[in-house]
């Protein structure tokens, strides 16, 4: 653990985070950014599937936001993971991910990354390997079916990453 990481404090969010939470997706130039609303309610309704990671002065500075699937609750969803621009390169995402798994227990964790987001590629790939779990890969939603394309460019599709299980490997959290 380097002395960045172990100088921060890791919590569920709490309500009075989302408008943190929220600028920290927005400035972060690779994540959808969902409304503040979203946000809001992501820190009341799923802090118990989140974290936050707080500097000295008790402001968010990261976050990563999941939620179990109603179909599967054995499956975490990782749905955003952002660190601020002036803490990244210390790996504060892998820490905020270990954590939240550590703390969920999961069988399998799920996210969703675009072919050019090579910096969660890299984090979900390390995290897979850390941990010694299988790691597949397939398109869960192709470009076309998002409505909102900016600037005349198709969204690219949503990969799928499945990470697990956790309980065939002898893998800890």
């Amino acid at each position: 653990m380097t002395a960045a990481q172990a100088a921060m404090t890791l919590e569920s969010p709490r309500v009075e985070d989302g408008a943190a939470i929220w600028r920290i997706a927005r400035d972060s130039q690779v994540l959808d950014l969902n409304s503040s609303y979203s946000y809001l309610l992501w820190c009341r309704d799923f802090a118990a599937t989140s974290l936050v990671a707080r500097a000295a002065d008790g402001e968010p500075f990261a976050f990563v936001t999941g939620y179990l699937r109603p179909d599967r609750p054995g499956t975490l969803v990782v749905w955003q993971i952002a660190v601020d621009e002036t803490h990244r390169g210390r790996g504060v995402a892998g820490v905020l991910l270990d954590a939240l798994t550590a703390r969920v227990a999961p069988d399998t964790v799920e996210t969703t990354v675009t072919p050019d987001n090579t910096a969660s590629d890299r984090l979900f790939t390390a995290y897979a390997a850390r941990h010694r779990l299988d790691l597949e890969r397939e398109v869960l939603f192709d470009g076309g079916l998002f409505p909102d394309a900016s600037d005349g460019a198709a969204h690219q599709p949503e990969v799928l990453y499945r990470i697990g299980p956790f309980h065939s490997t002898g893998a800890s959290l």
